[in-house]
């Protein structure tokens, strides 16, 4: 079983801190984001990360138009796509979860 890992990527060309940086431009006005956490991901075609980002959202943001601006975004990453986006309801927040591959 593979750990999670801190912020430091797995692998030379790991996407993790410029998926951090988008995020947060993306965020409305008083989100925060936590410490985030990525695990190196692979399927039988496919190598790539899970980039796990705790959320605390302000009183009164809409949960379905921020998963709806996620999905919409055109994830920039040199060398990888970003395959899915989900956003969802934790203790205490919400944690958006985003899975590169490698391209």
């Amino acid at each position: 079983m593979i750990r999670w890992s801190p912020t430091a990527p797995a692998r030379a060309a790991c996407p993790h801190r410029r998926i951090a940086r988008l995020l947060t431009r993306l965020l409305p006005p008083g989100a925060q984001l936590g410490a985030s956490t990525m695990r190196p991901w692979a399927s039988a075609n496919f190598v790539g990360a899970r980039h796990l980002f705790p959320l605390t959202l302000p009183a009164g943001t809409a949960l379905t138009d921020l998963s709806a601006q996620l999905a919409a975004f055109d994830w920039r990453l040199a060398g990888h796509i970003v395959a899915d986006v989900a956003v969802e309801p934790q203790p205490g927040g919400l944690q958006v979860e985003i899975l590169s591959v490698e391209d």
